[in-house]
């Protein structure tokens, strides 16, 4: 009886199979170049990163808290939503660059780190519109942490490159903190 289903399975898996490839709606070739990709360029970008905890106007919100039934001092499980500025200069009020829209959870039970999925949404200049994303392991307190960036949007379409993040100012007692982040990116 197995055998007789399998076959059967397969029977009808070749046929649609076989029916798709020769339906141009499913497959369908396309130029080498559709695009016209130009030479590729890599761009370097320097900018602050102000995840911001507490006050009026949180750029960071916990979405899901920490399990009251782990002991744990890394918050382990928190996962928090993001919508922080990305500024020209360290200080709140410098020149707004863009935001970082996306999530980060503490992902350790041994040391704070972070899993970053995150977008960087250009607000200004050239690249207004344009957006990079970063997925990767966030080692809070390492001095210095590397994030692939795995793709992007606009002017950064195909994108790819990393991110090194290293923290600029931390608060113990808000938790919020300001973040210098090196893009290094391949574009066309």
């Amino acid at each position: 009886m197995a055998k007789i289903f399998i076959t059967l399975l397969l029977t009808v898996f070749s046929q649609t199979f076989l029916a798709a490839v020769g339906d141009p709606t499913f497959l369908k070739s396309i130029k080498l170049n559709p695009m016209n990709l130009k030479t590729e360029n890599l761009s370097h970008f320097r900018f602050y990163w102000h995840d911001i905890l507490s006050g009026s106007n949180p750029t960071a919100v916990t979405v899901v808290p920490p399990t009251n039934n782990i002991t744990t001092t890394t918050a382990f499980g928190q996962i928090n939503m993001i919508d922080d500025p990305l500024t020209e200069k360290p200080e709140a009020g410098s020149k707004l660059l863009g935001r970082a829209q996306g999530f980060y959870g503490l992902i350790s039970q041994e040391e704070v780190a972070l899993l970053m999925a995150m977008n960087f949404v250009f607000s200004t200049g050239k690249y207004n519109g344009s957006t990079l994303t970063v997925l990767g392991r966030n080692p809070v307190f390492q001095k210095a942490r590397e994030m692939p960036v795995i793709g992007g949007s606009g002017l950064f379409r195909f994108a790819r490159g990393y991110v090194q993040a290293s923290t600029y100012s931390f608060d113990n007692k808000t938790g919020s903190a300001v973040v210098e982040y090196s893009v290094h990116v391949l574009h066309f």
